[in-house]
Protein backbone atom coordinates (compact mmCIF):
# COMPACT_ATOMS: atom_id res chain seq x y z
CA UNK A 1 0.00 0.00 0.00
CA UNK A 2 1.62 3.27 -1.41
CA UNK A 3 2.39 5.92 1.72
CA UNK A 4 0.71 8.67 -0.38
CA UNK A 5 -3.15 6.71 -0.74
CA UNK A 6 -5.22 9.30 -1.15
CA UNK A 7 -7.50 7.23 1.03
CA UNK A 8 -5.84 4.43 3.74
CA UNK A 9 -7.33 2.25 6.19
CA UNK A 10 -3.96 1.44 8.63
CA UNK A 11 -4.62 -1.29 11.15
CA UNK A 12 -8.39 -0.44 11.32
CA UNK A 13 -10.76 -2.89 14.52
CA UNK A 14 -14.50 -2.17 14.64
CA UNK A 15 -15.83 -4.06 16.88
CA UNK A 16 -19.75 -4.34 18.01
CA UNK A 17 -20.61 -4.56 21.61
CA UNK A 18 -20.55 -2.37 24.37
CA UNK A 19 -16.72 -3.90 25.71
CA UNK A 20 -15.71 -3.30 22.34
CA UNK A 21 -12.08 -1.46 23.58
CA UNK A 22 -11.33 -3.99 26.11
CA UNK A 23 -11.23 -8.34 25.56
CA UNK A 24 -13.20 -8.51 22.30
CA UNK A 25 -10.41 -5.89 20.87
CA UNK A 26 -7.80 -7.96 22.45
CA UNK A 27 -8.85 -11.21 21.03
CA UNK A 28 -9.33 -10.09 17.40
CA UNK A 29 -5.53 -7.97 17.92
CA UNK A 30 -4.52 -11.76 18.72
CA UNK A 31 -5.28 -13.02 15.38
CA UNK A 32 -8.59 -14.64 16.33
CA UNK A 33 -10.98 -15.21 13.92
CA UNK A 34 -15.09 -13.24 13.80
CA UNK A 35 -16.09 -16.56 14.87
CA UNK A 36 -13.95 -17.67 17.82
CA UNK A 37 -14.19 -14.00 19.31
CA UNK A 38 -17.71 -14.11 18.89
CA UNK A 39 -17.95 -17.15 21.08
CA UNK A 40 -15.68 -16.14 23.78
CA UNK A 41 -16.77 -12.59 24.33
CA UNK A 42 -20.06 -12.42 22.59
CA UNK A 43 -18.82 -8.91 20.29
CA UNK A 44 -19.10 -8.90 16.94
CA UNK A 45 -16.27 -8.05 15.14
CA UNK A 46 -17.11 -5.99 11.95
CA UNK A 47 -13.51 -5.32 10.86
CA UNK A 48 -10.51 -7.06 11.72
CA UNK A 49 -7.04 -5.67 11.47
CA UNK A 50 -8.07 -3.83 7.60
CA UNK A 51 -5.46 -2.57 5.58
CA UNK A 52 -5.49 -0.92 1.73
CA UNK A 53 -4.90 2.05 -0.08
CA UNK A 54 -7.22 4.22 -2.68
CA UNK A 55 -5.06 6.11 -5.39
CA UNK A 56 -6.59 9.45 -6.20
CA UNK A 57 -8.80 9.10 -9.50
CA UNK A 58 -9.07 5.02 -8.83
CA UNK A 59 -11.96 3.13 -8.88
CA UNK A 60 -11.66 0.30 -5.69
CA UNK A 61 -13.77 -1.73 -5.59
CA UNK A 62 -14.61 -3.67 -2.13
CA UNK A 63 -16.49 -7.18 -2.41
CA UNK A 64 -17.82 -9.48 -0.30
CA UNK A 65 -20.95 -11.09 1.00
CA UNK A 66 -23.20 -9.95 3.85
CA UNK A 67 -21.29 -9.63 6.76
CA UNK A 68 -18.33 -9.88 5.59
CA UNK A 69 -17.11 -6.24 6.31
CA UNK A 70 -17.52 -4.27 3.19
CA UNK A 71 -19.75 -1.74 3.96
CA UNK A 72 -18.91 -1.31 7.48
CA UNK A 73 -15.06 -0.71 5.83
CA UNK A 74 -16.88 2.05 3.39
CA UNK A 75 -18.82 3.85 7.01
CA UNK A 76 -15.36 4.27 8.25
CA UNK A 77 -14.27 6.43 5.29
CA UNK A 78 -16.90 9.21 5.98
CA UNK A 79 -17.39 8.21 10.53
CA UNK A 80 -20.73 7.22 10.03
CA UNK A 81 -19.44 4.47 11.92
CA UNK A 82 -16.45 5.15 14.78
CA UNK A 83 -13.56 2.51 14.70
CA UNK A 84 -12.34 0.56 17.37
CA UNK A 85 -9.16 1.06 16.83
CA UNK A 86 -6.63 2.35 13.58
CA UNK A 87 -6.53 5.07 11.33
CA UNK A 88 -8.28 5.83 8.36
CA UNK A 89 -6.58 9.05 6.10
CA UNK A 90 -8.26 10.79 4.20
CA UNK A 91 -5.70 12.89 1.72
CA UNK A 92 -3.43 13.11 4.85
CA UNK A 93 -6.19 14.02 7.61
CA UNK A 94 -7.31 11.60 10.15
CA UNK A 95 -11.28 11.56 9.72
CA UNK A 96 -11.95 9.59 12.45
CA UNK A 97 -10.79 12.34 14.51
CA UNK A 98 -13.03 14.86 13.18
CA UNK A 99 -16.30 15.98 15.19
CA UNK A 100 -19.05 18.04 14.75
CA UNK A 101 -18.62 21.27 12.11
CA UNK A 102 -15.51 20.18 11.11
CA UNK A 103 -16.42 16.34 10.43
CA UNK A 104 -19.55 17.83 8.94
CA UNK A 105 -17.04 20.53 6.66
CA UNK A 106 -14.54 17.75 5.85
CA UNK A 107 -17.91 15.23 4.32
CA UNK A 108 -19.46 18.02 2.33
CA UNK A 109 -16.27 19.22 0.56
CA UNK A 110 -14.36 15.78 0.23
CA UNK A 111 -17.60 13.52 0.01
CA UNK A 112 -20.15 12.43 -2.20
CA UNK A 113 -22.47 9.43 -1.31
CA UNK A 114 -24.62 7.35 -3.62
CA UNK A 115 -27.14 5.15 -1.91
CA UNK A 116 -28.51 1.81 -2.95
CA UNK A 117 -32.15 2.73 -2.63
CA UNK A 118 -31.84 6.25 -4.43
CA UNK A 119 -32.78 8.19 -0.78
CA UNK A 120 -34.40 10.82 -3.09
CA UNK A 121 -36.91 13.33 -1.10
CA UNK A 122 -40.55 12.29 -2.77
CA UNK A 123 -41.86 15.85 -2.32
CA UNK A 124 -39.10 17.76 -4.50
CA UNK A 125 -37.85 17.68 -7.92
CA UNK A 126 -35.40 16.68 -9.68
CA UNK A 127 -33.83 19.96 -9.44
CA UNK A 128 -34.38 20.61 -6.03
CA UNK A 129 -32.80 16.72 -5.12
CA UNK A 130 -30.20 17.50 -7.33
CA UNK A 131 -29.47 20.89 -5.61
CA UNK A 132 -30.32 20.17 -2.17
CA UNK A 133 -26.56 19.64 -1.28
CA UNK A 134 -25.58 22.77 -2.03
CA UNK A 135 -28.34 24.37 -0.62
CA UNK A 136 -27.51 22.96 2.67
CA UNK A 137 -24.11 24.95 2.37
CA UNK A 138 -25.66 27.97 1.07
CA UNK A 139 -24.23 28.19 -2.40
CA UNK A 140 -25.84 31.33 -4.25
CA UNK A 141 -28.68 29.95 -6.98
CA UNK A 142 -26.86 30.51 -9.90
CA UNK A 143 -24.09 28.85 -9.06
CA UNK A 144 -26.55 25.47 -7.68
CA UNK A 145 -28.66 25.99 -10.75
CA UNK A 146 -25.18 25.87 -12.83
CA UNK A 147 -24.13 22.96 -10.91
CA UNK A 148 -26.82 21.06 -11.11
CA UNK A 149 -27.81 21.22 -14.75
CA UNK A 150 -24.10 20.40 -15.26
CA UNK A 151 -24.39 17.21 -12.97
CA UNK A 152 -27.97 16.20 -14.58
CA UNK A 153 -26.21 16.18 -17.94
CA UNK A 154 -23.19 14.03 -17.39
CA UNK A 155 -26.00 11.54 -16.39
CA UNK A 156 -28.39 12.20 -18.98
CA UNK A 157 -31.57 13.46 -17.73
CA UNK A 158 -30.78 17.39 -18.47
CA UNK A 159 -34.73 17.03 -19.93
CA UNK A 160 -35.90 15.28 -16.54
CA UNK A 161 -34.68 17.98 -14.73
CA UNK A 162 -38.51 19.70 -13.28
CA UNK A 163 -40.00 16.69 -13.08
CA UNK A 164 -40.40 14.42 -9.41
CA UNK A 165 -38.88 11.60 -8.70
CA UNK A 166 -42.44 8.86 -8.77
CA UNK A 167 -42.42 10.25 -12.47
CA UNK A 168 -38.93 8.14 -12.82
CA UNK A 169 -38.13 4.72 -13.37
CA UNK A 170 -35.49 2.86 -11.10
CA UNK A 171 -32.65 3.55 -13.12
CA UNK A 172 -33.75 7.26 -13.79
CA UNK A 173 -33.65 7.75 -9.67
CA UNK A 174 -30.60 6.53 -9.41
CA UNK A 175 -29.11 8.30 -12.32
CA UNK A 176 -30.46 11.23 -10.50
CA UNK A 177 -28.36 10.07 -7.17
CA UNK A 178 -25.45 9.81 -8.26
CA UNK A 179 -26.20 13.21 -10.33
CA UNK A 180 -26.78 14.98 -6.56
CA UNK A 181 -23.55 13.29 -5.53
CA UNK A 182 -21.39 14.83 -8.30
CA UNK A 183 -23.20 18.39 -8.05
CA UNK A 184 -20.83 19.46 -5.31
CA UNK A 185 -17.76 18.20 -7.18
CA UNK A 186 -16.20 16.29 -4.31
CA UNK A 187 -13.09 14.60 -4.62
CA UNK A 188 -14.30 11.26 -3.43
CA UNK A 189 -17.78 9.24 -4.94
CA UNK A 190 -18.14 6.85 -2.06
CA UNK A 191 -21.13 4.30 -3.85
CA UNK A 192 -22.88 1.58 -1.28
CA UNK A 193 -23.72 -1.10 -3.32
CA UNK A 194 -25.65 1.58 -5.77
CA UNK A 195 -26.46 -0.78 -8.46
CA UNK A 196 -27.75 -3.43 -6.51
CA UNK A 197 -31.39 -3.02 -6.15
CA UNK A 198 -31.93 -2.15 -10.27
CA UNK A 199 -32.69 -4.98 -13.01
CA UNK A 200 -29.75 -6.76 -14.65
CA UNK A 201 -29.92 -4.67 -18.27
CA UNK A 202 -30.02 -1.24 -15.88
CA UNK A 203 -27.69 -1.86 -14.10
CA UNK A 204 -25.24 -2.61 -16.57
CA UNK A 205 -25.93 0.44 -18.28
CA UNK A 206 -25.25 2.39 -14.78
CA UNK A 207 -22.09 0.43 -14.79
CA UNK A 208 -21.07 1.78 -18.40
CA UNK A 209 -22.66 5.52 -16.98
CA UNK A 210 -20.30 5.46 -14.02
CA UNK A 211 -17.64 4.42 -15.88
CA UNK A 212 -17.77 7.00 -18.66
CA UNK A 213 -18.27 9.58 -15.89
CA UNK A 214 -15.26 8.84 -14.26
CA UNK A 215 -13.19 8.72 -17.80
CA UNK A 216 -14.60 12.67 -17.84
CA UNK A 217 -14.08 13.08 -14.38
CA UNK A 218 -11.33 11.47 -13.00
CA UNK A 219 -13.20 11.26 -9.42
CA UNK A 220 -11.57 8.92 -6.96
CA UNK A 221 -14.80 5.86 -5.96
CA UNK A 222 -14.78 3.74 -3.42
CA UNK A 223 -17.52 1.22 -4.38
CA UNK A 224 -19.31 -1.87 -2.56
CA UNK A 225 -21.03 -4.05 -4.26
CA UNK A 226 -21.74 -8.33 -3.52
CA UNK A 227 -21.31 -8.79 -6.73
CA UNK A 228 -17.98 -10.31 -8.85
CA UNK A 229 -18.71 -9.82 -12.06
CA UNK A 230 -19.52 -6.23 -11.43
CA UNK A 231 -16.31 -5.72 -9.04
CA UNK A 232 -14.10 -7.10 -12.13
CA UNK A 233 -15.93 -4.87 -14.83
CA UNK A 234 -15.55 -1.76 -13.25
CA UNK A 235 -12.55 -1.67 -10.74
CA UNK A 236 -9.06 -0.47 -11.12
CA UNK A 237 -8.25 -2.71 -8.14
CA UNK A 238 -10.63 -5.27 -5.96
CA UNK A 239 -10.31 -5.71 -2.41
CA UNK A 240 -12.18 -9.31 -1.62
CA UNK A 241 -13.06 -9.07 2.63
CA UNK A 242 -14.57 -12.32 3.93
CA UNK A 243 -15.50 -11.89 7.70
CA UNK A 244 -14.24 -8.83 8.25
CA UNK A 245 -11.12 -9.33 7.03
CA UNK A 246 -9.18 -8.74 3.34
CA UNK A 247 -8.57 -11.78 1.85
CA UNK A 248 -7.12 -10.05 -1.31
CA UNK A 249 -6.30 -7.27 -3.72
CA UNK A 250 -5.18 -7.07 -6.92
CA UNK A 251 -6.45 -6.17 -10.63
CA UNK A 252 -9.07 -7.81 -12.09
CA UNK A 253 -7.25 -10.02 -14.27
CA UNK A 254 -4.94 -10.76 -10.78
CA UNK A 255 -7.75 -12.02 -9.04
CA UNK A 256 -9.46 -13.82 -11.55
CA UNK A 257 -6.23 -16.15 -12.70
CA UNK A 258 -3.89 -15.59 -9.37
CA UNK A 259 -6.37 -15.97 -6.80
CA UNK A 260 -5.10 -15.81 -3.51
CA UNK A 261 -7.09 -18.36 -1.53
CA UNK A 262 -9.57 -21.50 -1.61
CA UNK A 263 -12.43 -18.73 -0.95
CA UNK A 264 -11.74 -16.40 -4.09
CA UNK A 265 -11.20 -19.41 -6.20
CA UNK A 266 -14.56 -20.44 -5.53
CA UNK A 267 -16.08 -16.94 -6.53
CA UNK A 268 -13.92 -16.83 -9.77
CA UNK A 269 -14.84 -20.17 -10.99
CA UNK A 270 -18.31 -18.80 -12.25
CA UNK A 271 -17.00 -15.44 -13.56
CA UNK A 272 -16.76 -15.32 -17.32
CA UNK A 273 -12.62 -15.14 -17.42
CA UNK A 274 -13.27 -13.69 -21.14
CA UNK A 275 -14.86 -10.52 -19.87
CA UNK A 276 -11.67 -9.89 -17.68
CA UNK A 277 -8.87 -10.84 -19.19
CA UNK A 278 -6.90 -9.17 -22.05
CA UNK A 279 -5.68 -9.35 -25.23
CA UNK A 280 -2.11 -7.75 -23.91
CA UNK A 281 -1.60 -10.25 -21.10
CA UNK A 282 -2.10 -13.36 -24.04
CA UNK A 283 -0.43 -12.39 -26.95
CA UNK A 284 3.12 -13.59 -28.09
CA UNK A 285 6.09 -10.72 -28.91
CA UNK A 286 5.30 -10.64 -32.11
CA UNK A 287 8.78 -11.67 -35.11
CA UNK A 288 7.83 -10.33 -37.86
CA UNK A 289 8.64 -11.07 -41.39
CA UNK A 290 9.67 -8.49 -44.63
CA UNK A 291 8.01 -8.22 -48.17
CA UNK A 292 11.51 -8.38 -49.02
CA UNK A 293 12.23 -11.63 -48.12
CA UNK A 294 11.92 -14.77 -50.24
CA UNK A 295 9.94 -17.64 -49.73
CA UNK A 296 12.49 -19.86 -48.05
CA UNK A 297 13.85 -17.42 -45.70
CA UNK A 298 10.32 -16.43 -44.77
CA UNK A 299 9.65 -20.18 -43.71
CA UNK A 300 13.12 -20.59 -42.10
CA UNK A 301 12.36 -17.29 -39.56
CA UNK A 302 8.25 -18.83 -39.27
CA UNK A 303 10.24 -22.28 -37.63
CA UNK A 304 7.75 -24.12 -35.81
CA UNK A 305 5.09 -21.39 -35.54
CA UNK A 306 1.74 -21.39 -37.88
CA UNK A 307 1.78 -17.94 -38.66
CA UNK A 308 3.52 -14.51 -38.51
CA UNK A 309 2.67 -11.27 -39.43
CA UNK A 310 4.56 -9.31 -42.34
CA UNK A 311 5.36 -5.58 -42.02
CA UNK A 312 6.45 -2.43 -43.53
CA UNK A 313 9.60 -0.66 -42.46
CA UNK A 314 7.70 1.46 -40.26
CA UNK A 315 5.96 -1.89 -38.30
CA UNK A 316 2.94 -1.74 -40.14
CA UNK A 317 1.41 -5.11 -40.75
CA UNK A 318 0.96 -5.61 -44.68
CA UNK A 319 0.23 -9.02 -44.79
CA UNK A 320 -0.04 -12.74 -42.87
CA UNK A 321 1.81 -15.89 -43.78
CA UNK A 322 0.68 -19.17 -42.87
CA UNK A 323 3.14 -22.05 -42.77
CA UNK A 324 0.25 -24.27 -44.40
CA UNK A 325 0.40 -21.91 -46.96
CA UNK A 326 3.52 -21.25 -47.62
CA UNK A 327 4.28 -25.21 -48.34
CA UNK A 328 1.62 -24.80 -51.00
CA UNK A 329 3.18 -22.16 -52.61
CA UNK A 330 6.76 -23.87 -52.46
CA UNK A 331 5.19 -27.15 -54.35
CA UNK A 332 4.78 -25.39 -57.13
CA UNK A 333 8.16 -23.70 -58.04
CA UNK A 334 8.04 -20.17 -57.06
CA UNK A 335 10.48 -18.44 -54.55
CA UNK A 336 8.41 -15.32 -54.55
CA UNK A 337 6.91 -14.73 -51.05
CA UNK A 338 4.28 -12.24 -52.52
CA UNK A 339 1.37 -15.26 -53.68
CA UNK A 340 1.60 -17.26 -49.92
CA UNK A 341 0.38 -13.96 -48.07
CA UNK A 342 -3.01 -13.25 -46.94
CA UNK A 343 -4.45 -9.31 -46.98
CA UNK A 344 -7.71 -10.04 -45.21
CA UNK A 345 -6.01 -10.90 -41.67
CA UNK A 346 -7.98 -9.51 -38.53
CA UNK A 347 -6.63 -6.96 -35.84
CA UNK A 348 -7.14 -5.56 -32.52
CA UNK A 349 -5.91 -3.81 -29.26
CA UNK A 350 -3.61 -4.64 -26.08
CA UNK A 351 -6.66 -3.63 -24.19
CA UNK A 352 -9.18 -5.39 -25.99
CA UNK A 353 -11.22 -8.15 -24.08
CA UNK A 354 -10.70 -11.79 -24.91
CA UNK A 355 -14.57 -12.20 -25.71
CA UNK A 356 -14.59 -8.98 -27.69
CA UNK A 357 -12.01 -11.39 -30.02
CA UNK A 358 -13.68 -14.56 -29.76
CA UNK A 359 -15.44 -14.08 -33.44
CA UNK A 360 -12.13 -12.77 -34.84
CA UNK A 361 -10.29 -15.74 -33.10
CA UNK A 362 -13.10 -18.59 -34.89
CA UNK A 363 -11.05 -18.15 -38.61
CA UNK A 364 -8.30 -19.96 -36.79
CA UNK A 365 -5.73 -17.50 -38.22
CA UNK A 366 -3.05 -15.32 -36.06
CA UNK A 367 -4.95 -11.79 -35.39
CA UNK A 368 -2.48 -9.16 -35.48
CA UNK A 369 -2.21 -6.64 -32.57
CA UNK A 370 -1.87 -3.25 -33.34
CA UNK A 371 -0.94 0.20 -31.07
CA UNK A 372 -2.50 3.31 -31.22
CA UNK A 373 -0.03 4.40 -34.53
CA UNK A 374 -1.29 1.17 -36.52
CA UNK A 375 2.08 -0.97 -35.25
CA UNK A 376 2.72 -4.30 -34.80
CA UNK A 377 3.15 -5.42 -31.19
CA UNK A 378 2.00 -8.68 -30.83
CA UNK A 379 0.41 -11.38 -32.57
CA UNK A 380 -2.49 -13.06 -30.49
CA UNK A 381 -2.77 -16.88 -31.55
CA UNK A 382 -6.50 -18.47 -31.13
CA UNK A 383 -4.80 -21.63 -29.02
CA UNK A 384 -3.68 -18.82 -26.87
CA UNK A 385 -6.69 -17.97 -25.42
CA UNK A 386 -7.93 -21.49 -24.89
CA UNK A 387 -4.21 -22.25 -23.08
CA UNK A 388 -5.67 -19.12 -20.53
CA UNK A 389 -8.47 -20.35 -19.94
CA UNK A 390 -7.02 -23.74 -18.91
CA UNK A 391 -5.10 -22.08 -16.61
CA UNK A 392 -7.71 -20.46 -15.00
CA UNK A 393 -9.49 -23.62 -14.48
CA UNK A 394 -6.17 -25.77 -13.27
CA UNK A 395 -5.75 -23.17 -10.87
CA UNK A 396 -9.02 -23.73 -9.16
CA UNK A 397 -8.56 -27.31 -9.31
CA UNK A 398 -5.91 -27.43 -7.53
CA UNK A 399 -7.39 -25.29 -4.39
CA UNK A 400 -9.91 -27.96 -5.02
CA UNK A 401 -7.47 -30.98 -4.29
CA UNK A 402 -5.38 -28.89 -1.25
CA UNK A 403 -8.46 -28.64 0.49
CA UNK A 404 -9.75 -32.15 -0.25
CA UNK A 405 -5.82 -33.45 0.49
Amino acid sequence: MAKDSFIKLENVYKVFGPQAHGRPLDLARAGLSKDDVMSQSGHVVGLNNVNFGVERGEIFVVMGLSGSGKSTALRSVNKLLKITHGNVWIDGVDVQTLKGRDLQAFRREKMGMVFQHFALFPHRSVRDNVSYGLKVQKAPKSSRNKATEEALSLVGLEAYIDSMPSELSGGMQQRVGLARALASNPDILLMDEAFSALDPLIRRQMQDEMIDIHETLKKTILFITHDLNEALRIGHRVCIMKDGAVVQIGTPEEILTQPATGYVAEFVQDVDQGRVIEVGDVMSEPSPLSEKMTLTQAVNKLGRRTGEFIVSEDGIPTGLLMAADAMRTAKVGTTSLAPAVRRDFEHTTSDTRLNDVYALAGRGLPIAVLDDSGKLIGTLYPRMIMEKMGEVEQLIDDFEREEFL
